[in-house]
């Protein structure tokens, strides 16, 4: 097992970013997929081909899904993805034609690197090209541009990034990928230790997120407040070779966001875009709240090493770095 959303037979993943402008896409191949849902628990999501997961809906499941950053602009390289997957005769056959499908979500990064790059088809594509069952963690993909600790000023927020993890019991397997750019605090979900968010002004420690937002309620200056609370987002998808129907799919999902609330304080706010995909390959038989509850195990970890394995960026501090100096 690699501890990673791949131990799920059938799920590869695939980053591409440039280092340079702070800007990643992530793809979740998962052509094999037989079920899937969605569940938006943030107040300000850009997303794509979201309602078709709606269990009332045709569609079963996404051939693909995408995970960018560059904000809104991002979206545009999931048009890439759509390539790639055609080209390799993946999607719907309808008459001579074939039509992927590909759902995905986007964090606001552009406060990092250049603000007028995003990634487009190319990028989408390349990282669909790069996917394999090997995941980098921490200042790859959809991570590279990522921050975390959104509750005072620019500069002290710390670098957040990419992770995944995985949960097992038998034959049943629950992976997580997950683009950690939130709003509060990072903590390990094991040990209770604060991994990063948002910094004093001095850089040297870490102040409570939770804190800092009432403190904005003590000062009156919600009105006043130039950085606002709209620029921030977690990203993820959970993936499991269990048998489940649409509807358990998308509870799945719903389960998988109690990873958020153990890993983040605060999560899910109006600012937030928090989305969790999931998806099913349907061959092991199994119960929802066992499958969810792992979901938001895999999930919680996903989160927790997307910190650790994050390196200093871009003027932003990581855990290690943090950690070395205290």
């Amino acid at each position: 097992m690699r501890d990673s959303i791949t131990d799920v037979p059938g799920i590869r993943v695939g980053n591409a970013q440039d280092q340079d402008k702070a800007r990643g896409c992530t793809v979740v191949l998962c052509e094999n997929a037989k079920t899937a849902g969605v569940d938006v628990r943030g107040g300000s999501p850009g997303t794509r081909e979201t309602d078709l997961l709606n269990p009332v809906n045709m569609v079963q499941a996404p051939h693909a899904i995408y995970l960018s950053g560059g904000s809104a602009f991002g979206l545009a390289g999931a048009d890439g993805v759509m390539q790639y997957l055609s080209e390799n005769g993946i999607g719907f056959h309808l008459l001579n034609l074939v039509v992927p499908i590909v759902s995905g979500a986007v964090i606001f990064d552009l406060t990092v690197g250049d603000p007028s790059a995003y990634p487009g088809p190319a990028m989408g594509r390349e990282a669909c090209m790069n996917a394999s069952q090997e995941v980098s963690m921490g200042n790859v993909g959809a991570g590279t541009g990522a921050l975390i600790g959104w509750a005072a000023n620019l500069n002290q927020r710390m670098k957040g990034g990419l992770g995944t993890a995985s949960a097992s019991r038998g034959n049943l397997v629950v992976g997580a990928i997950v683009v950690v750019n939130c709003m509060g605090n990072v903590y390990d979900p094991e040990t209770g230790e604060l991994l990063g968010g948002t910094l004093d002004p001095t850089g040297s420690y870490i102040l409570d997120g939770y804190e800092e937002m009432k403190n904005k309620q003590d000062a009156l200056s919600l009105q006043a407040d130039p950085e606002g609370l709209t620029t921030h987002t977690t990203i993820g998808v959970v993936a499991t070779n269990a048998i489940l129907s649409k509807p358990m799919a998308t509870r799945m999902a719903m389960m998988a966001h109690d990873g958020y609330a153990r890993s983040i304080n605060p999560s899910h706010t109006s600012g937030d875009g928090d989305t969790i995909f999931s998806v099913a390959t349907g061959e092991v038989e199994s119960n929802i709240d066992i499958v969810g509850s792992m979901a938001a195990e895999a999930m919680a970890r996903a989160i927790a090493k997307a910190i650790r394995y994050a390196d200093s960026a871009y003027g932003y501090k990581s855990y290690s770095e943090l950690s070395k100096s205290l």
